[in-house]
């Protein structure tokens, strides 16, 4: 009898060290709990911004549906604006995974500041510069009939916020037609907006890249910019500093050098230079 209450004691007392033991296993702070494997957990969802140049905004937004279909727990939204805009959001802290500029001067702003990652600075990207004219207007004839007496307004970028403008203004001055020019000019905030006046007929010319001349069935390229009227367009990307999703902005990058990001590239008229 009393064996078999010695018994009976021992499997009531395994039985309560074991339930006890269960309890704590179950109660593990989630932080320790967090800690298996990152094989056996799923990936979570991130979302990227990437500000980028106005005159990149139809192949960017092709590349976006591209890259959903590789990573579908990143989700990417533009801003798109000029690059000095950009650039100075960027500055005053607005979020950003990614900037892609239309020239090397916002982007090296941003480098001097110590705002990128700078082991993620590529020269992505080239463009052309060139002067349109409403699809049916017949007043220009090229660059150096700018100071005709019928072309009246003349639309580029704002030179010292927008690249394209920038791009005009060397143009137009190589060509000893700025100070001609100058005067008749109307001025936008991006390149998109220099394209739209010019379709819309609001002005007889305009100066923008090759690419957005290519998008409008509604413009024709009348002349493009002389090889060495201009620096080369070129178009820079980098991780911003303070991202808090580097790792996931590196990828991007890299997918934006890759083949089927080269191919929509150059559908759209760019050139592209990394690889």
């Amino acid at each position: 009898m009393r064996l078999l209450k010695r018994s009976i004691v021992l499997v009531l007392m395994l039985s309560f060290i074991l339930m006890a033991a269960g309890c704590q296993q179950s109660s593990a702070p989630q932080s320790q709990q967090d800690t298996a494997p990152a094989s056996v957990q799923q990936e979570k969802n991130i979302e990227l911004i990437v500000s980028a140049a106005a005159s990149m905004k139809d192949a960017m937004e092709e590349i976006k549906e591209l890259y959903a279909q590789e990573k579908t727990n990143v989700t990417i939204t533009y801003n798109f604006g000029s690059s000095g805009s950009l650039q100075q959001q960027i500055e005053q802290g607005a979020p950003a995974d990614v900037f892609l500029s239309a020239a090397a001067k916002q982007m090296d702003a941003l480098k001097e500041k110590g705002l990128i990652i700078e082991d993620t600075y590529k020269e992505l990207l080239e463009n052309k510069v060139v002067l349109i004219a409403p699809k049916d207007s017949s007043k220009v004839s090229g660059f150096e009939g700018l100071d005709a007496e019928d072309v009246q307004k003349v639309a580029l970028g704002e030179p010292e916020s927008v690249p394209a403008g920038k791009y005009a203004k060397e143009v137009l001055t190589n060509l000893k037609l700025w100070d001609k020019v100058q005067t008749k000019a109307t001025l936008g905030k991006d390149v998109r907006v220099v394209l739209t006046w010019v379709e819309t007929g609001d002005v007889d010319a305009g100066i923008v890249y090759g690419t957005d001349a290519k998008i409008s069935d509604k413009v024709k390229v009348v002349e493009t910019a002389p090889e060495g009227s201009h620096s080369p367009v070129i178009y820079p990307a980098a991780v911003i500093k303070d991202s808090k999703n580097e790792a996931a902005a590196r990828e991007f990058i890299t997918f934006l050098t890759g083949d089927k990001a080269k191919d929509v590239f150059e559908k759209y008229g760019f050139s592209v230079l990394a690889k």
